[in-house]
């Protein structure tokens, strides 16, 4: 496990932040699974919408609380945006074929994963996003291979 620590000031620079993981997550070969931790406003949204203009999303992007994932289509790429804030149990993923979402070339970006507990696969990469003065500090962990996605931020 590799841990990547990052000082971000202000929205623009998560978002711009947000593109360059984006870049890295986009050239990754195969599914790919990215758990966002952190408070209520930290930033875990802002920091999706970067990630999706790296894959040349230009439209708003909500943090999908009630609808539990939102489904943005890049060609042969999806990337599902999962907000598990609201989820009651775990076990309402299985409903909702959660399983199917993390195969072929799938990037799964999920808020809130500790409430899917016991169900969600393993992540490849973790980003923990706690208030530090003005701004915020990022630390990113992740195993090989995907550690080395995160080399270029």
């Amino acid at each position: 496990m590799e841990t990547l620590v990052r000082l971000i000031e202000g929205e623009a620079a998560m978002v711009a932040f947000g593109e360059c993981l984006g870049r890295a997550f986009a050239a990754h070969q195969g599914p790919l699974t990215v758990n966002l931790l952190g408070n209520l406003g930290a930033g875990k949204t802002t920091l999706t919408r970067g990630i999706l203009r790296a894959f040349g999303h230009q439209g708003a992007v909500k943090s999908p609380t009630y609808t539990l994932v939102e489904v943005y289509e890049f060609g042969a790429r999806r990337v599902y945006h999962f907000d598990l804030y609201r989820l009651g149990d775990p076990e309402e993923l299985e409903y909702m074929g959660i399983r199917d979402y993390f195969g072929d070339q799938n990037l799964c970006l999920i808020e809130w994963p500790a409430r899917g507990e016991g169900v969600l696969p393993a992540p490849d990469v973790l980003i923990n996003i706690h208030p530090e003065g003005e701004g915020r500090r990022l630390e990113l962990i992740a195993a090989a291979p995907a550690n080395t996605l995160l080399a270029g931020c």
